[in-house]
C-alpha cells in the first residue's frame, strides 16, 4: 500500500508506509532521570461550542490517554501547555481536569505534575496575580499532585521590573508546603510572555531567575527551559544550588542534553514525549543502565520530527501531537479546543505524518494510513 502526500511546493508524491511498529520492551520506573510527559487533552467533537466556548473535553479519552503514559514509566505533567492551557483550556477546565488526573494517578500509582498559573486573570495588580496563583496552587495542593509554577501572561503584562517577579515568585515559594517545578516558558511557545523574568536580554533574566531560586532552594525541586537553547540550558545548569534539578523542555535538544556530559544532565520535562512515549522510555531505559550510544541511537532519529512539529510558530505544536495520538488510535477524532486542528496545513500534517511512521510511532500502521487517507481525501487529495 502506498500513500500520496501533498508537498510543500504543491506537488504529490508516493509514500510506502512501515509495515511493523516499534515494540518498546517493557514499562518499568526509571531509575536515571526523572522524566514528565506534558500531555494533550482530547476534545468532545459532540459538543455544540464554538472557539470562545468554555473547553468541552472528553475526559474518558482523555485520562486513557494519560494512562498509556503511565504505562510506559512516564510521570505526565499535567494542565500544561501541550493541553492547551490559554490557547482553549481556560482555568475551570484545567482545575477539573487536575482533579481528574490526580484521582486517576492515585488509582494506578501514576507520577503527577500540574501547571500552577494565573489564566483565570485578564488583567490585574500585582496582589490579584498572587491570589490567582495561590488559588490554583491550592487546588493542586489539595490534589495531591506536585506543583509546577508555569510563567503568567499577567504578571509579564503588569510587572514594572525584575523585582516584582521576585516579590510574586519569593512569596510562593515561601509559602509552598512542598518543592515545585519553576517553569520559564519562552516567548517562542507564548509571544505574551515577551520579556519574562523583567528584561528582553536573557542573560539579565537569567540572574533573575537563579535569584528567586537561592531565596528558598530547598522549595525548588526543579527548573523547567523552554528556551530551545541548548547552550543557555547547560550554562543554567551548572549554576543551580545541588539538589535542585533542571528538566529540559528544549524539543530541539533533548537528546545531548538528557544523556549529559561530565558535569551533569537534565531531567524531562517535555510535550514531544507525547507522541514518543513508548520509544522515548525505551531510550531512556538505555541510561538506566548506562547505555548513552544505545539511547542516542533510539532517541536521535526523533529530533526530525520533533523539530518539525515544533516548527514556527511554535506554540500551535499541539496540532501535530494531537494528529499523532488520532492517528495511534489513542482518540477516535482528529479535533481540537478551539478548533485548533485548522492551525496546521496539511503539508505540515503530512510530513507529520511520514515522519512518525518512518520512527514506528503507530501501534497499528494499517489503522494509522487508513486515518491519513481520510484526511487527505476530505482536503481533496485523490488516493
Amino acid at each position: 500500500m502506498t500513500v500520496r502526500l501533498p508537498s510543500s511546493d504543491g506537488t504529490l508524491r508516493t509514500y510506502d508506509p512501515r509495515p511493523e511498529p516499534f515494540r518498546p520492551s517493557s514499562g518499568t520506573a526509571f531509575t536515571s532521570r526523572t522524566v514528565f510527559s506534558a500531555a494533550h487533552v482530547v476534545a468532545d467533537p459532540y459538543a455544540d461550542v464554538s472557539p470562545d466556548s468554555p473547553a468541552a473535553v472528553d475526559w474518558d479519552a482523555t485520562l486513557a490517554f494519560r494512562r498509556h503514559l503511565w504505562a510506559q514509566g512516564l510521570g505526565v505533567a499535567e494542565a500544561m501547555d501541550t493541553a492547551q492551557r490559554g490557547m482553549g483550556l481556560d482555568w475551570a477546565g484545567a482545575a477539573e481536569l487536575i482533579r481528574r488526573s490526580a484521582a486517576e494517578a492515585k488509582a494506578v500509582g501514576g507520577r503527577l505534575a500540574c501547571g500552577v498559573g494565573t489564566d483565570q486573570l485578564t488583567g490585574g495588580s500585582l496582589m490579584d496575580i498572587r491570589a490567582a496563583y495561590e488559588e490554583q496552587l491550592a487546588v493542586v495542593a489539595e490534589s495531591g499532585a506536585q506543583a509546577i509554577l508555569m510563567a503568567s501572561r499577567a504578571l509579564a503584562a503588569s510587572a514594572t521590573g525584575p523585582e516584582d517577579y521576585q516579590e510574586i515568585y519569593v512569596h510562593l515559594l515561601r509559602q509552598s508546603a512542598e518543592p515545585v517545578v519553576l517553569h520559564w516558558l519562552g516567548p517562542m511557545f507564548d509571544p505574551a510572555l515577551e520579556g519574562y523574568w523583567g528584561s528582553a536580554d536573557l542573560d539579565t533574566a537569567t540572574e533573575v531567575f537563579l535569584a528567586v531560586i537561592a531565596a528558598h532552594p530547598d522549595k525548588v525541586d526543579g527548573i523547567k527551559i523552554s528556551l530551545l537553547d541548548a547552550g543557555r540550558e547547560i550554562a543554567l545548569r551548572r549554576r543551580l544550588p545541588e539538589g535542585v534539578r533542571c528538566y529540559t523542555g528544549d524539543d530541539f535538544h533533548y537528546p545531548e542534553l538528557i544523556a549529559g556530559d561530565e558535569r551533569g544532565f537534565s531531567h524531562a520535562l517535555l510535550g514531544i514525549f507525547d507522541p514518543l512515549a513508548p520509544l522515548a522510555a525505551e531510550a531512556v531505559r538505555h541510561l538506566d543502565t548506562g547505555d548513552v550510544s544505545g539511547f542516542r541511537e533510539l532517541l536521535d532519529p526523533t529530533v526530525e520530527l520533533s523539530r518539525h512539529l515544533f516548527q514556527t510558530p511554535t506554540r500551535f505544536y499541539k496540532t501535530g501531537v494531537v494528529l499523532l495520538a488520532w492517528l495511534a488510535g489513542h482518540q477516535s477524532h482528529f479535533s481540537m479546543l478551539g478548533g485548533l486542528q485548522s492551525a496546521r496545513s496539511l503539508p505540515h500534517l503530512a510530513r507529520a505524518y511520514e515522519l512518525a511512521d518512518g520512527l514506528g510511532l503507530f501501534p497499528d500502521p494499517g489503522l494509522a494510513e487508513s486515518r491519513m487517507k481520510t484526511l487527505l481525501t476530505l482536503y481533496g487529495v485523490q488516493q
